[in-house]
């Protein structure tokens, strides 16, 4: 039982890492586009995340200040 386990653990870290692949130069343009982007805009990622702190009514890890209030 224990050799099948590990065999099939030895095939799944495998097939995860055959999945992995190197990006050329040349395919960097299509990366580097703006679609390609996590925050396509950034004032309205910024407003998003000043609505989101004012909500939760805590500070930290996004160097916001603040309060519950919503009036940072």
């Amino acid at each position: 039982m224990s050799t099948a386990r590990s065999l099939v653990t030895i095939i799944l870290a495998v097939s995860l890492l055959s999945a992995c692949s190197q990006v050329r130069p040349w395919e960097r343009g299509y990366l580097a586009r703006k679609e390609m982007a996590w925050d396509t805009d950034a004032l309205e990622s910024a407003l998003n995340d000043h609505i989101f702190f004012s909500k939760e009514a805590a500070s930290g890890g996004d160097n916001a200040a603040g309060g519950g209030c919503g009036c940072n």
